[in-house]
């Protein structure tokens, strides 16, 4: 009845602000879906790695920047042989296959490399320590490539048949590249054993994340690199083992800018699964060796974090400065106790954040009401509290909420609903400390139903129309779909029931825009404040309870004239942004979070940040 209840709401929001003649294109689009297959099988069918992209489908005029392609442990012949076959079907030759041998090869190893010119059998010194043997092996195959590319894979692991040509389009497009990276999927046993593997587990990453790589590997495979950046930062650590490629990454985005870092969207890689280095939230790399790579990575960065074993790769906690800023809590309330009164008391008595200043944003008419009044009038007492009264006119979430932000005296400000509760002291905290990260300009909770499942695990653009929330409905606890809902990461925007702001940057982008008085206020907010150069972080480790629309009802059922209106307003501002989220796939539905795009966007170029 839920489904059917939003279903109809949907529709009706399409019909006053598109149109019919929308409504029935949207409603011809929803029945193919729904009698078309939805499996990862069939989108292979239809698509194979992603949409056609013509300049993949032939050698490039040039021949294109060569890739050496190193295997730094030969493994077993049959793997090998697997590998070889797929770089061979590449609809590009400009590749060469280096595998390092330490010790005489096996004759096995030595016809297959006399049966392709294009493979190079390396011979490598042994290392002091045992456990450096890959890295020290991936180094030396890097250093003596004469191609400008080198990618690191497992014998097993099989390219897509477009992967060389997909990487040298990208650096032939920016030639000041250091590193390109495609979504993957794992090759599983058939049930019927004479099929062989077949395409599993699709992996479909966001662009480059620094958040969620402090978290997990989330560049995994294919990682292509500009060879020189990676031998003038050192090549693959030793003492690492198992967390080489996610170390080499974090290296490479201290050195070059954002934008040298490019996510491919379509699926380059098949890979064997139990793969040396299965990368992302999968990770047995997510062990010692990767907590040690992200603390380097932190203290190059002069962060100061703990990172500790999470329930999904690594939990990062940032530390806050000692004293810490003020924080401004800004909490618009219609003053009704019932609402209200679990948001204050752990807001008041349960936080441990200080110094902290509460602005109670209320209209003049709830202190008209005794009962109201008496309640507002008691949070005063307490002397971090103010009340801000504002006039009595039509509610605009906007305006009021930039009304407090001007009598706001902290350095961040931190936009709350008077509908939630907090879950634990540390929430406040926990946004404080990722807000205050250097080029950090907000960031957000995760938040909860009543019932326990998951309301707010960041904002997907384009989500349902606009913008919708990841997570929403997931039971409480699940990490979601790789990882996503129990790891920190940068995301396009997040609610403002909950999110702490840089107060200078509030000001600089021009607060709230007051056109947009009920919905999408906050996703045009962070769109403002990402398009100044400041990225949104989300977090799970500040969590709360939120009864959504307890105060004013939902937007598009109780106030459907200006929600309808809201939306036109987004779509006409903002629909490059809305059409393509970084920290989303274009392999990924608009209509079901997390499901497979039938068929998949067309890849559209990103703001890097």
């Amino acid at each position: 009845m839920r489904a059917f209840s939003h279903d109809l709401r949907r529709a009706l929001d399409i019909l006053r602000t598109a149109g019919l003649v929308a409504l029935a294109q949207r409603a011809g689009r929803r029945l193919r879906r729904l009698l078309a297959p939805r499996g990862y099988a069939a989108w292979i069918r239809r698509y194979g790695t992603g949409l056609p992209d013509p300049r993949l489908s032939a050698p490039r005029a040039d021949g294109g920047r060569s890739i050496a392609v190193l295997l730094p442990e030969p493994g077993v012949p049959d793997d090998l042989a697997a590998t070889l076959r797929a770089l061979q079907a590449q609809t590009s030759p400009a590749w060469r296959l280096r595998i390092a041998v330490a010790g005489p090869p096996p004759a096995a190893l030595v016809r297959l490399a006399a049966a392709e010119p294009r493979v190079d059998l390396v011979p490598v010194a042994p290392p002091e320590r045992a456990e450096d043997a890959w890295a020290a092996a991936a180094t030396a195959l890097a250093a003596g490539a004469a191609a400008p590319l080198v990618t690191v894979l497992d014998a097993g692991d099989r390219p897509a048949p477009d992967m060389v040509a997909a990487a040298q389009a990208a650096f032939a497009d920016d030639p000041g590249l250091a590193l390109a990276f495609g979504d993957e999927d794992v090759l599983r046993p058939s049930r019927l054993p004479w099929r062989g593997p077949v395409r599993a587990d699709p992996w479909f990453k966001p662009d480059w994340n620094p958040a969620l790589m402090l978290g997990c590997d989330a560049v995994g495979r294919p990682a292509v690199h500009d060879r020189a950046t990676v031998l003038r930062l050192g090549g693959f650590r030793p003492g690492l083992a198992g967390a080489e490629e996610h170390d080499l990454a974090l290296r490479i985005a201290r050195a070059v800018p954002p934008a040298a870092i490019r996510h491919l969207p379509r699926v380059l890689l098949h890979r064997r699964p139990g793969g040396r280095h299965p990368g992302g939230w999968r990770m047995p790399e997510g062990g010692a060796a990767a907590r040690r790579a992200v603390a380097e990575h932190l203290a190059a960065l002069d962060v100061a974090a703990t990172v500790e074993p999470g329930p999904v790769g690594n939990r990062v906690a940032t530390a806050l400065p000692r004293p810490a800023p003020r924080v401004s809590v800004l909490v618009a309330t219609t003053g009704r106790p019932a609402v209200a009164r679990r948001c204050f008391e752990t807001l008041l008595r349960a936080t441990d954040y200080d110094p902290l200043e509460v602005l109670v944003l209320v209209a003049e008419p709830a202190l008209a009401d005794p009962e109201r009044a008496s309640f507002l009038n008691g949070l005063a007492a307490d002397p971090r509290v103010r009340l801000v009264v504002g006039p009595d006119r039509p509610f605009n979430y906007s305006e009021v909420n930039n009304h407090g932000a001007a009598q706001a005296t902290g350095e961040f400000l931190c936009f709350l609903n008077d509908d939630t509760e907090a879950l634990g002291p540390g929430w406040l905290a926990a946004l404080a400390a990722r807000t205050m990260l250097p080029e950090v300009g907000a960031a957000g909770a995760m938040l909860y139903y009543p019932d326990g499942t998951i309301q707010h695990a960041g904002v997907l653009l384009g989500l349902g129309g606009i913008a919708g929330h990841a997570g929403h409905r997931v039971p409480r606890g699940s990490p979601g779909p790789f990882g996503r809902f129990a790891l920190d990461q940068d995301v396009a925007a997040v609610t403002a029931a909950c999110m702490a702001v840089r107060a200078d940057v509030f000001r600089d982008v021009g607060g709230f825009d007051e056109a947009l008085p009920l919905a999408y206020n906050d996703v045009d907010l962070c769109l403002r404040i990402r398009r100044a150069g400041w990225r949104i972080l989300w977090t799970p480790a500040a969590a709360l309870v939120h009864h959504e629309s307890a105060s004013l009802g939902p937007h598009d059922t109780a106030h459907a004239a200006r929600f309808a209106e809201d939306v036109r307003l987004m779509r006409e501002r903002w629909a490059e942004d809305l059409a393509a989220d970084p920290y989303y796939n274009a392999n990924l539905s608009l209509d079901r979070a997390w499901a497979l795009a039938f068929p998949p966007r067309p890849a559209r170029p990103t703001r890097t940040r």
